[in-house]
């Protein structure tokens, strides 16, 4: 009886805290969203006097964070601030109080509390980095009416609800510079995600400079990588952000890139190692029988380590099929003297060698699922990829992991560049409904976006990335309980134009390759097109990893487009609410998209075609076509059976691929089809 009592308890409590937080979703657009916040009558005027002052000191990355604060401020209100600095000769009306200096890694505390009244705002925390991601939030809330800007009166207590949120960035597809990597850094800031998992070699590149082994940039690299200066500038840029880095080199698969370097170290002899061109899995592998592979990776560790300041170093361990190891009858005998009966088992031997050079040197081994063996020592740490469709036939590795007591991270559900929209990511828990041991819950450190770059470069990445990782960012900072995908949207709608102030290119660099497709012309047609269209989803744009070569060109009307396209989700609603009540306001709201459509092929059949151009035709003129045929349909509320099935031939042609790219609108153009027939077509 007590224990019922008990959940009923429990059960109410968690039912008020939904209903209060998703009171307050619609008031406010913070991403993530805080653990508990409250609203007071307050409202604090943003003007020309604002200053901010901080306690104990007035340096390091808290003051890096409140001079970049304040200029993001005024950026965002157009207010001409008296002083663009932290005062130090009193308290200003912005106090920001901590009480440690952090040294970055799990363990930190990213707590804080956030007060806003009439005359202050003050954000206490126990450490810097809580401070910075106080401060984060209170810009997230300006406010404004006619006449001013303001904060509006909030009392918020925050933390994180997992220790790792990370973006995984692949350079070894397609380089990334510099800039790109920071204004991806300044944005995972802005959401609170605290690891950059810089996924640095693979068969197609070597991404850093040794010094010891010169020939890595030399011969693997195509002269696109970063010295260990550039790197050492990455590291503390994003450690002023409160982001730690983990490096990975992916061994012993995926190694064609090292190999075309040092083939010596090859499975393979006599084997013409080259870069690799295209995407897939490679047959390439270090030899893990050869003194100098270890050799040669223990030095090489011992020169990239130090560049990394943080506990952990992915050495990757994926997708390693040993192809090659199965044909080298030297490999082969090797494993029968050491015991070992599959490549699973010498890979593990492989890895054990790794953790132990790495574990010398300081460092916290990390592979992708694969490692996860049962002779792997538990001090390794699983970053789970794959689940029921990628190798595992029960489920993913993620929970098997924090059973067998080895720390993990989860990315299986949060593959960004699969192309997938934002709720199925919004949709994805790391822990779920799973029941676990608080040892073990404490296992799962948390997760990882993961921005593969196959189909990328840095004309379109950041729009691949970004704004759905904000999404994923709340997944991994905010309670479970906060998981409505409406009030997500709404949100996230707001959440990614800011994130245009960081200097991300999500939104504006759509017009930059339309305009390039037509060499200048009016786009406004292909605007319109492109509001419709996605990419095509896992990986079906790439098949087998041969249609794009890494030098291919990627400013096509597929880069173009995004996931979640604009104009989509709020024809599929407005459809659904004319089908289930026809008033003329929602007939209004359909045919305003109907109409623009079908004028659309009008303005596209002006454009001077080019090669780029011209396989658009066909989409847009049977959009165009469907559009004007359903909008005569509702509005002279009649069909003939010819137009009928004129429409239905239309949106099968729709219903395949064009030039990389799918329909987003087929399903409810099918739901207005199938409703003209039910109510409108002609006796």
């Amino acid at each position: 009886m007590k224990k019922n009592i008990l959940y009923l308890l429990l059960f109410s409590c968690f039912y008020q805290y939904v209903s209060s937080q998703n009171a307050l979703l619609e008031s406010y657009n913070l991403m993530p969203w805080p653990k508990e916040i409250k609203e007071n009558p307050a409202k604090f005027i943003i003007n020309s006097d604002v200053t901010i002052s901080l306690s104990p000191n007035n340096r390091g990355r808290v003051r890096n964070a409140a001079v970049n604060f304040l200029r993001r401020l005024s950026t965002r209100t157009g207010v001409f601030l008296g002083e663009g600095f932290p005062i130090t000769n009193k308290e200003g009306h912005i106090k920001i109080t901590f009480d440690t200096v952090s040294k970055l890694g799990i363990e930190n505390d990213e707590s804080y509390t956030l007060d806003i009244n009439d005359t202050s705002v003050n954000i206490k925390a126990k450490t810097d980095i809580g401070a910075i991601r106080g401060l984060e939030t209170l810009l997230q809330l300006t406010h404004n009416n006619e006449t001013n800007y303001f904060f509006p009166g909030v009392n918020i207590i925050d933390n994180p609800r997992f220790v790792w949120r990370g973006l995984m960035i692949d350079v070894a597809r397609h380089f990334q510079p510099v800039n790109v990597i920071k204004r991806n850094l300044r944005a995972m800031a802005s959401v609170k995600m605290n690891v950059f998992h810089w996924h640095l070699t693979d068969d197609q590149g070597f991404r850093i400079e040794s010094k010891v082994y010169p020939k890595l940039q030399e011969l693997a690299s195509d002269g696109l990588y970063y010295t260990q200066e550039q790197i050492k500038d990455i590291v503390t840029y994003a450690d002023n952000l409160g982001i730690r880095v983990i490096p990975e080199l992916d061994v012993p698969g995926h190694a064609s890139a090292i190999l075309a370097a040092y083939p010596e170290l090859g499975s393979k002899d006599n084997y013409n190692y080259t870069i690799e061109r295209n995407s897939g899995v490679f047959d390439p592998t270090l030899n893990p029988t050869k003194i100098i592979t270890y050799e040669f990776l223990e030095n090489l560790f011992s020169e990239i380590a130090p560049l990394f300041p943080d506990d952990y170093f992915h050495i990757g361990g994926d997708e390693n099929e040993g192809k090659h190891w199965n044909e080298n009858k030297d490999i082969q005998r090797f494993k029968n003297q050491h015991g070992l009966k599959t490549n699973h088992d010498l890979q593990t031997y492989f890895n054990i060698k790794l953790e132990k050079i790495l574990s010398k040197l300081g460092k916290t081994l990390m592979g992708w699922d694969e490692i996860m063996t049962p002779n792997m020592p538990t001090s390794a740490v699983i970053h789970s990829w794959r689940g029921e469709n990628e190798g595992l036939t029960k489920g993913g590795s993620l929970i098997k992991a924090a059973k067998k007591g080895y720390q993990t991270v989860l990315s299986n559900g949060y593959y960004i560049d699969r192309m997938l929209p934002v709720e199925h990511h919004y949709n994805v828990d790391p822990i779920g409904n799973v029941q676990l041991t608080k040892a073990e819950q404490s296992r799962i450190l948390g997760g990882e976006a993961t921005m593969w770059s196959e189909l990328v470069t840095q004309q379109t990445i950041d729009s691949r990335i970004w704004p759905r990782t904000a999404a994923i960012a709340e997944r991994f900072w905010s309670p479970q309980a906060i998981n409505d995908v409406n009030a997500m949207k709404k949100r996230l709608a707001t959440v990614s134009f800011q994130l245009e102030e960081l200097g991300l290119t999500h939104i504006k660099n759509r017009d930059v390759i339309l305009r390039n497709m037509t060499n200048n012309q009016d786009i406004s047609s292909l605007i319109t097109l492109s509001k419709i269209c996605e990419p095509l989803k896992i990986y079906a744009r790439n098949k087998d990893g041969i249609e794009y070569k890494t030098y291919s060109p990627f400013n096509l009307f597929a880069d173009a487009c995004v996931v979640n396209a604009e104009d989509a989700q709020p024809f599929i609603n407005q459809v659904s609410n004319y089908i289930k009540n026809p008033n003329k306001a929602h007939e209004a709201e359909v045919m305003h998209y109907l109409n623009k459509w079908s004028k659309n092929y009008t303005h596209f059949s002006k454009l001077q075609k080019n090669p780029k151009i011209s396989p658009l035709e066909k989409l847009s003129k049977t959009i165009s076509d469907v559009s004007l045929m359903l909008s005569k349909a509702i509005k002279n509320k009649n069909i003939s059976t010819k137009n009928l099935n004129i429409i239905k031939d239309h949106i099968k042609v729709l219903s395949n691929p064009f030039v990389d790219v799918e329909v987003a609108i087929i399903e409810a153009l099918t739901r207005l089809t199938h409703y003209s027939e039910s109510n409108n077509l002609q006796n």
